[in-house]
């Protein structure tokens, strides 16, 4: 086979090697922005993480404060011992990270997402009964309706700290490095949790 330079010009072969040089620097320059691009995605996924764990720790923070069920068990008795008492129901905003962050909840994990999901959903029943509750007449339903219904939103508010919990361990898993170990343990028939 004859030599490279017996088929191209001097000029030729001086522009094939421009050119191969070119398209090897177009490659490292891709390569190097699909790193920088993983990383910058890997960063925005732990921020959002790191955001909405501090969210949800916050409000759990105040629902183990509060004892919750004990509180409300107060609550229920007074409903039903004082003629026309029913307590002040103030509006929740626990939720203002999420309402936030939702366009990028895309980013997160789907061992993250499910569990986020679910408590999310659970503080919109939870608003949804404040509102109910906020205009609730016991004079007209009675203090036994009364006491169930609120007996019903304390027990949203407890679910939501289960609910919660297991969101901040799917986080918690996954900033950790232990997203794939987790999946897998919420998932198996013995953990009776979300893979069921």
């Amino acid at each position: 086979m004859p030599p490279f330079d017996t088929y191209l010009s001097p000029q030729a072969q001086q522009a094939v090697i421009a050119g191969l040089f070119l398209a090897i620097g177009w490659w490292v320059v891709a390569l190097q922005n699909r790193r920088r691009d993983a990383t910058l995605r890997a960063e925005r996924v732990r921020d959002v993480q790191r955001a909405v764990f501090a969210e949800i720790r916050a409000y759990l923070a105040v629902l183990k404060r509060d004892n919750v069920g004990e509180y409300g068990a107060r609550i229920m008795n007074r409903i039903l011992t004082e003629p026309g008492f029913f307590p002040v129901i103030p509006t929740e905003h626990n939720d203002a990270v999420f309402r936030a962050i939702i366009g990028d909840i895309h980013v997160l994990p789907r061992d993250t997402v499910d569990p986020v999901v679910l408590y999310y959903s659970q503080l919109n029943a939870i608003a949804a009964i404040i509102n109910d509750l906020r205009v609730l007449d016991v004079g007209r339903i009675g203090a036994e309706r009364a006491a169930g219904m609120y007996q019903d939103y304390i027990s949203m508010k407890i679910e939501a700290l289960e609910l919660g919990e297991k969101a901040l361990e799917a986080i918690r898993a996954n900033l950790d490095g232990r997203g794939a170990a987790y999946r897998k343990k919420i998932n198996s028939p013995a953990s009776g949790r979300f893979g069921q």
